[in-house]
């Protein structure tokens, strides 16, 4: 049997590291090496990596109405003046976990601050990295149930800048997106696809 993870935190040297830019994220350079797959450590290895921490997204699904409740903002990381594609994305209600919370804090508070929801409870979905080749990211991602009934308008803290569309579509319709590639980002891409994968156990006919 293939055996994976066969290699362990500890197979990683940390030579050195540098602090090069402290902002809203930390940039760091990294000095390591590792251990090989046939034998023996590789040589020094240096790499910039950006310190983001971790989020939290809410895949926010309504069992009653088969719907599911999107966030739509703009994204300086999506602009591209060579591109036709919208800079605005569609995605999960989501945010990052500062200190002294717990992402399933953070998934409640993110749904009332970007969508007025109130959730009283989430589950645990799924946690993936983001990019680790580059960046330090820890994406949990939650599924909450909620009433999509009276969902809309528009949102966001006004001291953080943000301005975001609520939008409550079926989840057809939001998978069909993920499909077609309009929904193009990592979290929405793979919270709806678990969707997908799990929604019968939460239905309501």
């Amino acid at each position: 049997m293939t055996q994976i993870h066969q290699f362990q935190q500890k197979d990683v040297e940390i030579l050195r590291e540098e602090v090069v830019y402290q902002g809203h994220f930390t940039m760091k350079k990294m000095y390591f090496r590792h251990k090989l797959f046939n034998g023996g450590v590789s040589g020094e290895i240096v790499r910039e990596l950006m310190i983001k921490g971790a989020a939290a997204a809410l895949i926010a699904y309504d069992p009653l109405r088969d719907k599911v409740v999107l966030v739509e903002q703009v994204r300086i990381g999506a602009y591209d003046p060579n591109s036709h594609q919208s800079p605005w994305l569609v995605e999960l209600i989501a945010g990052m976990v500062d200190e002294g919370e717990t992402p399933e804090n953070v998934a409640m508070r993110e749904s009332y601050e970007e969508a007025g929801l109130t959730v009283d409870k989430v589950e645990h979905a799924l946690s993936i990295w983001d990019s680790p080749g580059g960046a330090v990211e820890r994406l949990h991602l939650f599924l909450g149930l909620v009433d999509s009934s009276q969902v809309g308008g528009v949102y966001g803290l006004e001291e953080e800048g943000e301005d975001i569309l609520v939008h409550v579509v079926s989840r057809e319709q939001a998978y069909q997106w993920v499909v077609e590639g309009k929904i193009d980002n990592v979290i929405a891409v793979v919270g709806l696809q678990w969707l997908q994968l799990n929604y019968l156990k939460y239905k309501q006919n």
